[in-house]
């Protein structure tokens, strides 16, 4: 039997907040806790962790909402929806950060929080179901012709396409060499060859994907760029030799 989905209400105006809870428990969510301040939020987090998050950001208390969620992003990956009576372009962009699944304004219809909620709710069931969570999909890179951005400590680092070596696979994972870094990406070696710009690159073995304008040396059964020697299959060799041709 599926479990209810756990929402804990963060918001310092208590009849808004019963206001949520009953609506939230009449549409058969579990409501976890009704809480005023950040600090008390992220306790309340860590002994009973949430599937969602209803958060207000002008908390009362040392810490506003989105500065909760940015300090709770750092352990847990839990989905924010933001309620605000301020929607204002600085508060917009700071919460914008955070990468929440809705921002709703106050004062809001009853019906735009429940929609709200169970297009999150439905979204973390189709990642659940494809075995894919928020780290992954927040880690994804973007791919632009001349250069990828990864996330790489928490930011979105930009890695100049001609500066890319080459690419290994490490299960579901691909490591990027770039000259002077490597980057660990939540991406198949598959995907990553759909997505890549393909005059650059090239497939030359299932674990290997290299940057053509990178290779040194081409060996019988292998090629070397940077030193480093990565082994080509027979069946790619040719479509390699062909590339480097045309190059």
């Amino acid at each position: 039997m599926a479990h209810p989905v756990k929402i804990l209400i963060v918001e310092d105006e208590m009849i808004i907040a019963a206001n949520i809870s009953l609506q939230l428990s009449s549409l058969g969510y579990e409501v976890t806790g009704i809480i005023p301040r950040g600090e008390e939020a992220l306790a309340s987090i860590k002994q009973n962790q949430p599937d969602m998050l209803l958060m207000d950001i002008s908390l009362k208390g040392e810490i506003d909402g989105i500065e909760t969620v940015q300090i709770m992003q750092n352990d847990y990956d839990i989905p924010v929806i933001y309620l605000t009576a301020n929607a204002d372009e600085t508060n917009f962009n700071r919460a914008k950060v955070t990468n929440p699944y809705a921002f709703i304004s106050k004062p809001f219809k009853k019906l735009d929080l429940q929609r709200a909620i169970e297009l999150t709710a439905n979204r973390l069931q189709s990642e659940k179901d494809s075995g894919k969570t928020l780290t992954e999909e927040k880690s994804s890179p973007f791919i632009l012709s001349d250069c990828i951005f990864v996330r790489h400590h928490e930011r979105m680092v930009k890695v100049d396409i001609k500066d890319i070596l080459y690419i290994e696979a490490e299960r579901n994972y691909c490591r990027i060499y770039s000259k002077d870094k490597e980057y660990l990406l939540v991406m198949t070696l598959k995907d990553m060859d759909e997505k890549l710009p393909n005059r650059h690159f090239i497939r030359v073995h299932r674990s290997f994907i290299v940057n053509l304008s990178q290779i040194d040396e081409v060996a019988t059964s292998h090629i070397v760029i940077a030193k480093k020697a990565i082994p080509v299959s027979k069946t790619l060799k040719e479509e390699l030799l062909n590339r480097l041709h045309t190059i």
